[in-house]
């Protein structure tokens, strides 16, 4: 005949219950798990910018020195170009490609329909630099919309390149790594058009995964990204900004952007 030792069953009680609290708690603190992680292709210009770098106002509203643009891309879908127009919008840039294996289903109504209703549109490439090289994402970007004509209307393309939303930060990338790959994607992409591509970029990521590289400053415009009353501490190299993403919670489409300079000063980058 067996024997119950006393407090047998309340000790195995109290050691299950410990287990489920053990495994309550890692669930708690686990990190995120890949149903966290945004899906490839949804990618956007500035969507790095407020959880790294935050938002700290915006900048004085009416100065007649700068020109008021706008960058889109799937998220907002069908764009009310028109009204936009109204309200002063004389620029845009519209995202046509991320990596090699994205494009924007939405990027004719973008992109013509800035262009129709008279702005000086342009287009961007999100750059995912731990996928493929710069060349075959320079090469993918022209072939998918990125390309430039000497018409006076349209903007020569913009790199954008910023915080990894699908994993590490610097896409795991040493930052001598990333300048050959950023280097790789610009040269291409002057090769195909003949044009300087524009860098998008923040001035932290650009210091902490470029090691603060100013060697592109000198032909590939820069279009700075900070949410705040100021452009702050531009990244080495660059003396003056082209563009400002100011704001990511602008009217009609949000992400409002100035150009550093009247409205000739947009046409004449178009003309190149």
């Amino acid at each position: 005949m067996s024997v119950r030792r006393p407090g047998t069953t309340r000790s195995r009680r109290l050691t299950l219950a410990g287990i489920l609290l053990a495994a309550l708690t890692l669930t708690l603190t686990a990190p995120a798990s890949a149903a966290d992680v945004p899906p490839r292709g949804s990618a956007h210009m500035g969507m790095g910018v407020i959880p790294h770098d935050g938002q700290h106002g915006t900048p004085t509203p009416g100065d007649a020195t700068q020109t008021e643009g706008v960058d889109v891309s799937s998220r907002q879908g069908n764009v009310a170009w028109t009204t936009l127009w109204n309200s002063g919008v004389k620029w845009a840039y519209v995202k046509a490609t991320e990596g090699t294996y994205y494009t924007n289903p939405y990027f004719a109504q973008q992109y013509n329909g800035s262009y129709n209703v008279g702005m000086i549109r342009g287009a961007y490439h999100f750059a995912t630099p731990d996928t493929t090289s710069g060349a075959a994402q320079a090469n993918y970007f022209v072939d998918h919309g990125g390309g430039w004509s000497r018409d006076g209307r349209t903007l020569p393309g913009a790199l954008d390149i910023e915080w990894n939303p699908y994993g590490a930060t610097c896409y795991g990338k040493s930052q001598s790594a990333m300048v050959s790959w950023i280097r790789d994607f610009l040269n291409t992409y002057k090769a195909r058009t003949g044009r300087d591509a524009v860098i998008y970029t923040a001035t932290s990521w650009w210091t902490q995964c470029t090691g603060d590289y100013g060697g592109f400053a000198s032909y590939n415009p820069l279009w700075i990204a900070r949410y705040a009353t100021t452009v702050g501490t531009l990244p080495a190299g660059w003396t003056y900004y082209t563009m400002w993403q100011y704001t990511s919670t602008g009217p009609t489409v949000g992400d409002h952007n100035r150009f550093n300079g009247a409205l000739d000063r947009v046409q004449a980058l178009a003309l190149g």
